[in-house]
C-alpha cells in the first residue's frame, strides 16, 4: 500500500436497484448498495456522548443474524457460497452486530455485493456514526490483501452517486456502476484500520 500511484482498471458489473419501500426482508437475483455513509470517522463513534470504539471483522454464521432485524436477506445471501459474508461487531464485543458485508471476490476487483448498517445504527436516533465508511473500508482492506490494490466495485442508487463521490472517493464507470481506486481505497483503510 505503500506509494500513491494511481492505478487504473476497467470494471464491469451488474447489478440492479432494489426498491427501498420494501418493509420486509427481501432478497433478488441481482443487487444495489444502498447505504448511508454519515461521516468518515476513525472507527465508529457513539452518536450521543462522541466516544470511540474499535472495530473487527469476521465471517458471520446464519445463525448470529436474526432475520428480522435486517432489512435484506442475509440467510439467502450466506446459502448462495459466491461471497464472503462478514460481520462487523465493536471490538470485545462480538454478540450485537453493527454492520453487515457481503463481498465477491472478482478477478481484479473486490464486489461489494450487499452491505447494511444495523437497524440502530440508522436514521436520526441512530447509536453509531461511522458504520457504512467502516463497512466500505474494510471492503478495499480484503482488496489490498487480495492484491487488487484497494480496487472496490458497487452499484449505487442513482440518488447517492454523488453522495459516494464526495464520501468515499468512489468514481462512477457508467450507469450506476462506481469503483474505489487506489488512492482513495488506500485513504479510506488508512482512516479505519491504522494498525494493519
Amino acid at each position: 500500500m505503500s506509494g500513491l500511484k494511481s492505478k487504473k482498471r476497467v470494471i464491469s458489473i451488474e447489478i440492479d436497484e432494489m426498491p427501498s419501500s420494501k418493509k420486509k426482508s427481501v432478497s433478488l437475483n441481482k443487487k444495489e448498495v444502498h447505504i448511508e455513509i454519515d461521516r468518515l470517522t476513525n472507527s465508529i463513534v457513539n452518536a450521543i456522548s462522541g466516544d470511540v470504539f474499535d472495530t473487527e471483522f469476521r465471517k458471520v454464521s446464519k445463525k448470529e443474524i436474526k432475520k428480522n432485524d435486517w432489512f435484506f436477506n442475509w440467510h439467502l445471501e450466506l446459502k448462495s457460497g459466491k461471497s464472503e459474508v462478514y460481520k462487523m461487531t465493536i471490538k470485545d464485543n462480538e454478540d450485537i452486530i453493527q454492520g453487515l458485508i457481503s463481498l465477491v471476490i472478482d478477478d481484479k476487483f473486490v464486489l461489494v455485493n450487499l452491505v447494511e448498517s444495523a437497524k440502530f445504527n440508522q436514521g436520526k436516533k441512530k447509536i453509531y456514526e461511522g458504520v457504512g465508511g467502516n463497512l466500505f473500508a474494510f471492503a478495499c482492506m480484503r482488496s489490498f490483501e487480495i492484491g487488487f490494490d484497494g480496487f472496490t466495485a458497487f452499484e449505487a442508487k442513482t440518488a447517492l452517486i454523488n453522495h459516494y463521490e464526495k464520501t468515499l472517493g468512489a468514481q462512477l464507470v457508467r450507469g450506476q456502476r462506481m469503483f474505489i481506486e487506489y488512492k482513495a481505497a488506500h485513504d479510506l483503510t488508512s482512516r479505519y484500520f491504522k494498525n494493519k
